[in-house]
């Protein structure tokens, strides 16, 4: 029997790469889900057409997500906190200025991942010891179970689609118009250093009703949740799944793991035997699961980061109606600057246009005025982009992990490591930006950017990084920490660095391998 612990998309993936060999697998996690009277309210809305949706209940299922100038509070799914419920009593962690947050839910963090999918470039991935090649038929094994909305274009080049018949989402018409202005500079905007096209989404387009929900959950279930491959594979005869567990430790025995947890609700001791366990718990229990087994108390690990900013971007057009636009409201387009003057790494930036929470943040920033200037508050929406970016984590602050003991039990606690060259690098962004401004039709607004703390964007790993040689609290290439052969840590623990791009694609590949590759061994 091979046992994961967690079923986050890590987890989701590793299960199938192990059953794809034909073993056996338990699936031990926490599994909190949204509450029965949210779901209920769900399945309705999933029942009828966007235009038949009560009101009450629409308003009920997006209660609790606000937006700012300075971006969205943490995001929920259909007005539930339930992804990150009860974790700091469950799992002991605390940390200021950390915007990083684990998850106990059956599905983990992917109830509310923003499901973009993008590979990395090589370059951005020189200090690992896997490469593309080694990845390439994992990413494609990985798009078979989460779909993947996406148009072939220029991004290609450099970043394949792992997907042979891509179904794409129809953009909306503001992305539309930014699209066109990029397309009649690209000769020029290429030899710059930018590669842009149509953004890649964990999506089933081909349900999607373009509702402009997204962003606090879809009804018809198109975004992809590892929530849902859990249930498929649990149809299956080599798969079971058993919720409420926590595991605390793990150790190794005459060819066995042994692994320790308790019941979530009742706190009653629990125990499993292994021939193989698989870390998937996310980037925070999984280090404390680690270190409380090798106790390991008083050790630092550092916890990688790929640091997420934003700022707006106004054009000069503007696109009237957005209000009223049957549309999606995730990430429309991405640019990538690939240029050593702005950074020695990839920029990835995530273009989203019109949705009620950008129109939400609009009026805030008019506060008082909003509803007098109501007339110019809309112009502005209909002008408005947010862009999205990340830099790979050699030019991104960083956050240290140390488990101490707390009486009796033990607490992770975690803080941020500011990085200088971090401000450097997104000025430059903008600078950048304000350069092209005339080609890209629009200019952005550099005093409204938006730095975020440590672990916001939720692009984090790192922390027993895999080596080709590895040394203590390091990994090898299947992720077993140093000292351990028949322990894997398969989420983001293991990633030698955060490259910009987007993390759980490669994330779940490198798990799928893992899982394919040992199970075999």
């Amino acid at each position: 029997m091979q046992c994961v612990i967690g079923s986050g998309p890590a987890g989701a993936a590793c299960a199938k790469g192990i059953l794809a060999r034909g073993a056996n697998v338990l699936m031990l996690d926490a599994g909190l889900e949204l509450e029965p009277e949210r779901a209920r309210l769900v399945r309705q809305l999933a029942g009828a057409k966007p235009s038949a949706w009560p009101p009450g209940d629409l308003a009920t299922l997006k209660h609790g997500l606000t937006a700012n100038a300075k971006g969205i509070s943490l995001k929920l799914l259909f007005g539930s906190d339930f992804p990150y419920r009860d974790t700091k009593e469950q799992i002991p962690w605390q940390g200021g200025s950390i915007g990083l947050c684990p998850s106990l839910a059956l599905g983990g963090l992917s109830n509310t991942w923003g499901a973009a999918m993008l590979p990395h470039r090589d370059s951005d991935i020189a200090d690992w010891p896997v490469n593309n090649a080694d990845l390439a038929k994992h990413y494609r094994a990985v798009t078979e179970f989460t779909g993947l909305a996406a148009q072939r274009d220029d991004l290609e080049e450099f970043f394949p689609l792992h997907c042979d018949n891509p179904v794409p989402l129809q953009p909306s018409r503001q992305a539309e118009l930014l699209l066109r202005n990029l397309s009649r500079h690209r000769d020029h905007l290429r030899e710059q250093g930018w590669c842009f096209g149509r953004s890649r989404l964990a999506v089933r387009a081909s349900a999607c009703v373009y509702c402009g929900l997204c962003m606090y959950g879809c009804p018809y279930g198109c975004i992809y949740n590892s929530a849902d491959t859990v249930r498929e594979m649990s149809n299956g005869e080599n798969f079971q799944y058993q919720r409420d567990v926590i595991v605390t430790s793990l150790r190794e025995s005459g060819g066995k793991v042994f692994i320790e947890g308790c019941n979530r609700q009742t706190r009653a001791p629990l125990s499993f035997k292994a021939d193989r366990a698989y870390l998937a718990a996310g980037v925070i229990p999984t280090a404390q699961i680690i270190l409380r087994s090798q106790s390991a108390y008083d050790q630092t690990l550092k916890l990688l980061d790929s640091q997420y900013f934003l700022f707006p971007l106004v054009l000069a057009h503007r696109t009237p109606g957005v209000r009223t636009e049957e549309l999606y409201t995730m990430c429309q387009l991405f640019i990538e600057l690939c240029n050593s003057r702005i950074s020695r790494k990839t920029v990835h930036l995530q273009i989203y246009t019109y949705s009620d929470l950008i129109g939400q943040a609009v009026r805030k920033t008019f506060g008082p005025l909003a509803r007098p200037f109501e007339g110019l508050a809309r112009r502005l929406e209909e002008r408005l982009f947010i862009v999205q970016g990340y830099l790979h984590s050699d030019e991104s602050s960083s956050i240290e992990m140390t488990l101490k003991r707390n009486g009796a039990k033990d607490c992770l606690h975690l803080k941020a490591l500011p990085n200088p060259e971090t401000r450097r690098t997104v000025h430059r962004v903008l600078r950048e930006m304000l350069q092209q401004m005339r080609r890209l039709g629009g200019v952005v607004l550099p005093p409204m950017l938006q730095f975020t703390e440590p672990g916001r964007g939720f692009h984090c790993g790192g922390s027993i990084p895999m080596r080709r040689q590895p040394k203590r609290f390091e990994s090898d290439c299947l992720g077993r920490p140093h000292g351990w052969s028949r322990i894997h840590a398969v989420d983001a623990t293991v990633l030698p660095s955060i490259p910009p791009t987007t993390v759980s694609f490669s994330t779940m590949a490198n798990a799928h391998r893992i899982g394919w590759e040992s199970a075999g061994l």
